[in-house]
């Protein structure tokens, strides 16, 4: 990535831009961007024979049905060059943000595209609520097997189209490749801040007030249902928690409403114990949380019972994409304001502490007797084998 800077104001270029150059293409084996998009042709990659795909070319597929997806953002280019162009607002800096979704980690194979499309563009718009960012635009990697059909591609586009249209977005590139292994979605997106108003992980201050946005533990228990772990939940709950799961809800008109009255905040993905760990590590002091305050969706509350390890799956499982934030406690009634006109609940669920010397900060999470609950992990993470 380029940037030219002026008094905090940046064009920059983005060079991951990779659908273009049409006029340039030559089919062979010699040629990088006959092999991008789903291997059109037979043969061997890294060692690995790769199945002939009955789809169109990567630029069929793009002009049929992405580059409409760029309309309305001119340093798009149509989706026909390299590179894209995105300038902030006056006063505005850029926010960027990369994540990718996999199939069997983050969605299941049955999964219809259009769904996996919005869940990929959601969970990074929640990335930029949480820091209190305006979404702009974005790009998307989309790697795929050769199993992949254009219908499935069709509804891909189709779920992008119906998510642009929500949160007033644009496609401004990507790039495309094939694979034996599972689908895999990866999106870049952006947004803009006040200059200087991020709002970081690291400011918290001790007695800030702890705020969650909606509900948490929808998302993980959500995925209870989807593989047949609750058989006995009504119905309508057990629909509202699927729901939950696959289609994130993110904050985004609510993000930037923030800037200027939180004190530090992130979006709430790997589970509720463990991003309020990461907040505290960064802000160098510690959380005590009380689960009476949690808030829970009614199907949530049906869901749990009185079954203390759904109550720990709630609060570490992750995918709920709220916004977790602190504030001073005076901020409470400006806060309480804020929720009201933009009807998402936003409930205090504890109060930020100076760890113990010696101690590392850390994350307290008390019962209804106030008693502290232990958990074998906090929350999701890729590498460490605790699913």
């Amino acid at each position: 990535m380029k940037t030219n800077c002026n008094r905090g104001v940046a064009t920059v270029v983005l060079a991951a831009v990779k659908w273009g150059k049409t006029e340039r293409l030559h089919i062979g084996a010699a040629t990088r961007w006959s092999r991008l998009f789903f291997c059109r042709m037979r043969g061997r990659r890294q060692g690995m024979l790769v199945t002939k795909s009955t789809l169109p070319s990567e630029f069929e597929l793009v002009a049929r049905y992405f580059a409409k997806l760029s309309a309305g953002f001119p340093g798009a280019y149509g989706l026909r060059d390299d590179a894209a162009v995105i300038s902030p607002s006056a006063g505005y800096e850029l926010v960027a943000k990369t994540d990718a979704i996999v199939g069997g980690v983050d969605f299941d194979a049955d999964t219809p595209p259009d769904l996996i499309a919005r869940k990929a563009l959601r969970v990074n718009l929640s990335d930029l609520a949480g820091k209190g960012a305006v979404p702009r635009a974005y790009l998307v990697d989309l790697i795929v097997p050769p199993t992949v059909n254009e219908e499935w591609i069709a509804g891909f586009a189709a779920g992008l189209a119906h998510d642009q249209a929500e949160y007033s977005i644009h496609l401004i590139g990507g790039d495309t490749s094939s694979t034996s292994g599972p689908i895999t979605v990866a999106v870049t997106a952006l947004g803009e801040v006040p200059i200087g108003q991020i709002i970081r992980r690291g400011g918290a201050q001790p007695e800030d007030q702890i705020f969650v946005t909606g509900t948490i533990g929808d998302a993980a228990l959500g995925l209870c249902v989807l593989r047949g772990l609750l058989p006995t939940l009504d119905p309508a709950s057990a629909s509202f928690l699927a729901h939950r799961c696959q289609l994130p809800q993110p904050r985004v008109a609510l993000g930037p409403q923030l800037v200027g009255i939180a004190s530090a905040g992130m979006d709430v993905s790997d589970g509720l114990v463990a991003d309020l760990r990461h907040l505290c590590t960064v802000s160098k002091l510690s959380a005590i949380i009380e689960t009476r305050f949690i808030p829970l969706s009614l199907a949530a509350v049906a869901a749990i019972g009185d079954n203390r390890q759904r109550l720990v799956t709630a609060l570490t499982g992750g995918d709920d994409y709220e916004v977790l934030f602190t504030a001073r406690p005076e901020e409470a009634v400006r806060i309480s304001a804020l929720s009201r006109s933009s009807g998402i609940p936003i409930t205090p669920i504890g109060r930020m502490t100076v760890p113990l010397p010696r101690d590392e900060p850390g994350v307290a999470v008390l019962d209804d007797l106030g008693e502290p609950l232990h958990f074998a992990s906090e929350g999701w993470t890729h590498f460490d084998g605790n699913g």
